[in-house]
């Protein structure tokens, strides 16, 4: 096994088992506390990590475009993408909202050939129309 497949399964994992945390912890809270609170525990551990791993300093080193892309990217999926998935989480089926939440990379996948001049190739094609056809059937 190569150290990439092992980092997909280790992702996979975790983020498998963060739903039913969230839907666990938003029977007892609202939406925007659950995504404060999320982001304030993420904000303290990246700054630990960081920390234990001698990387600090390096957060000086970059540059302003990549600090407004990382910002915006922050607002778009760590706040407001929050939000909304976790209003739906609040009040639907974790089964039915997680895997048509998990279609983003149809929305990245459509971006990338518009903002990045990536190639549409037949297997992006094929892949996409599955995703449109599994949350089709989901939902």
């Amino acid at each position: 096994m190569t150290k990439t497949f092992i980092l997909v399964v280790v992702t996979t994992i975790f983020w498998g088992i963060t739903p039913i945390l969230e839907k666990l912890a938003l029977t007892k809270s609202t939406p925007l506390i659950g995504v404060t609170v999320r982001s304030i525990a993420v904000a303290v551990f990246m700054v630990f990590y960081l920390l234990v791993s001698n990387n600090i300093s390096k957060l000086a080193t970059v540059n302003l475009k990549s600090v407004m892309i990382f910002s915006i990217s922050g607002i778009l999926a760590g706040a407001l993408g929050m939000l909304t998935y976790f209003g739906a989480l609040k009040t639907g089926a974790t089964s039915r909202i997680v895997p048509i939440v998990a279609a983003y990379p149809l929305v990245t996948a459509i971006l990338s050939v518009i903002i990045l001049g990536e190639n549409v190739t037949l297997p992006r094609v094929i892949g996409t129309l599955f995703i449109i056809s599994g949350v089709f059937l989901v939902k």
